[in-house]
């Protein structure tokens, strides 16, 4: 029988390898997840550099950025937006140069308003960041970036909009980074317990692979295989007796 053990342990090996499991944003350094845990939706977008925006003018175009009240699409795709700048400023036709960094859309709306009531009779003003996104990788069935529409917009909703988990996705072990901090998430139990996660522009949600899928998948390789080294060993054991 001791003759026969090379091939055993040659098998243990491949299998071993085998069943080899990498998450490759793995971090040993996970934050509280009651930062993120949350049934308030009140959290509201703040204006960054290079957030593209769009300025709506109601019954004013011309003084619009791919206005929302127009017959065109108000779309980052189309270029009807304005970047801001290094230092939280746009452009706005009419006025020039206005800072809006740090302040939310309703605040930048209410900005601008005061600005344009100077040559407007109560202006309505709407300010929508066009480029908010977040970034969901791994077990999805498409996964990809995702613009975030509303202000509110759950981690349900985007696993939801690329199509929901594969059958090999790890649903305890979710992890999403936000600004180089990194949370890991079980998603069972926040079904569970219906709470809800917000996500933020700029979040990458990784959903890892369960370890059974790497074997499952060499399983048609790894058995032929390991049938013939269990062949080979009982040849070896014959011809040596």
């Amino acid at each position: 029988m001791k003759k026969n053990r090379p091939f055993f342990l040659i098998l243990l090996v491949v299998l071993s390898t085998s069943c080899s499991y990498q998450n490759i944003f793995e971090n040993k350094q996970q934050n509280d997840l009651k930062d993120l845990i949350t049934k308030d939706s009140t959290y509201q977008h703040i204006i960054t550099v290079d957030d593209k925006l769009s300025v709506s003018v109601w019954n004013h175009d011309n003084m619009s950025i791919g206005s929302l009240f127009g017959i065109y699409s108000s779309n980052q795709v189309y270029g009807k937006w304005v970047l801001v700048d290094a230092a939280g400023y746009i452009m706005v036709p009419k006025i020039g140069r206005v800072r809006l960094g740090g302040l939310t859309c309703l605040e930048a709306a209410d900005t601008l308003a005061t600005l344009y009531s100077e040559i407007l009779v109560d202006p309505n003003l709407v300010v929508k960041v066009l480029n908010r996104d977040v970034t969901i990788l791994g077990e999805v069935r498409t996964p990809g970036k995702y613009i975030l529409e509303k202000e509110g917009n759950t981690l349900t909703e985007i696993i939801g909009n690329a199509q929901g988990f594969e059958f090999y996705a790890d649903k305890k072990k979710i992890q999403l980074i936000r600004n180089n901090k990194s949370y890991r998430i079980d998603f069972t139990k926040l079904m569970d317990n219906n709470y809800q996660i917000l996500v933020q522009a700029g979040d990458v949600i990784n959903v890892p692979t369960r370890r059974g899928k790497s074997i499952d998948k060499k399983a048609p390789t790894l058995i032929p295989f390991a049938s013939a080294l269990t062949a080979l060993a009982v040849i070896v054991s014959v011809i040596t007796r």
